[in-house]
Parts: C-alpha cells; structure tokens; sequence
C-alpha cells in the first residue's frame, strides 16, 4: 500500500507544500535557468520556513526575470537595489549578492562543461559532504544545509521520498538511466 510521505500525508491536495511535494520535489531539472532558481530559492530559504518560500516562489520568478542567468549575472547596482526594495521577496542583502555572483560564477562553469546541469552530472554521485565542499569552494552562501536541500530536490541526492510514498516511484522514473543508483563514469 503506498502512503505519502509524512510531513504532506495530512495536507489538503491543494495545499502549497502537498504541491511542491507532488510535482518538484525530487524531480530532476534539465533546464540551467530553473535549477538556478531552485538555487536561488534554497539559500533564501535559510533562516526562513519553506512555506515562507513557496509563497513568494513566483514574487521570486518576477524579480529575478524568470530565474535568467546570463540577466543576473550582467545586474548591476540599480537592480540589487531594485531587489532589496522589494517587498516580494526576501531582502536580504547577503541573499542578493549570492544570487547575483553565483549567476556570474555559472556562466563560467556554461563555457567550460556546457550547462550547469551538465557541471552537476559531471560530479555526480558524490555524498553530501563532497557536495558541500565543492559547492562552498564553487558558489557564495552556499552551506550544509542549503546544498542538501537542492541535491536532495532536483534529485542528485536521494532520500527526497520514503520508497512507499507514491510520488518516489515518479522521481526514480523521471531520472536518467544513469542516475538511478548506479555509478556514472567520470
């Protein structure tokens, strides 16, 4: 019998987290500009609920043109005030300076593996500790748990579902062959 993860098992069906839970969490992204924003979104996060987060996800899309790299990365001093201005997101200074600098740190890892995701498949499988390190050595505000939490969400960690919960065998599905538990050759 499947049985849906604990924390969302109570959750109406339209309920922001039973949402997220159903159709992100632990699904793989293929497209450099939204794993960005699950990146952008997973430091905002720190300090604050998820719930907080989720919320302002779109307030998040509007302000940071749709999660752009290439637009981030060229913001200049207007739009980190821009940012820290507005009310739909979280203001946060050292939050704004992260998003704006790991934009312009992804362009560089585009030119040298191809795509960040292709950066990310590239280091794939290491455990959370490696990711850390690599992560804190790569890109700005970028600790334990903030690395944690978008692996495990975009699917490079597991552990995003209990194996009976009904939405585990969707993100296993949704994988590349080589992803699903075995060793990719580096």
């Amino acid at each position: 019998m499947s049985a849906y993860c604990n924390f969302v098992s109570q959750l109406e069906i339209d309920h922001l987290h039973r949402i997220y839970h159903d159709t992100a969490y632990g699904f793989p992204i293929k497209e450099d500009n939204e794993l960005f924003g699950r990146l952008i979104l997973e430091i905002n996060q720190a300090g604050l609920s998820w719930t907080t987060i989720l919320k302002k996800e779109q307030n998040f899309r509007k302000a940071y043109h749709a999660f752009n790299i290439k637009k981030i990365a060229s913001y200049k001093d207007k739009d980190r005030e821009r940012l820290l201005n507005d009310a739909g997101i979280i203001r946060n200074r050292l939050k704004v300076d992260a998003a704006i600098a790991n934009a312009k740190t992804i362009l560089g890892l585009q030119k040298e593996f191809g795509s960040f995701k292709a950066w990310l498949d590239h280091y794939h499988p290491l455990d959370k500790t490696e990711w850390t390190k690599l992560f804190k050595k790569t890109f700005r505000f970028t600790g334990g748990e903030i690395v944690n939490e978008f692996l495990v969400s975009t699917g490079y960690l597991p552990n995003a579902h209990h194996e009976n919960c009904p939405v585990f065998k969707k993100t296993v599905k949704a994988k590349p062959a080589w992803m699903k538990g075995k060793n990719k050759n580096k």
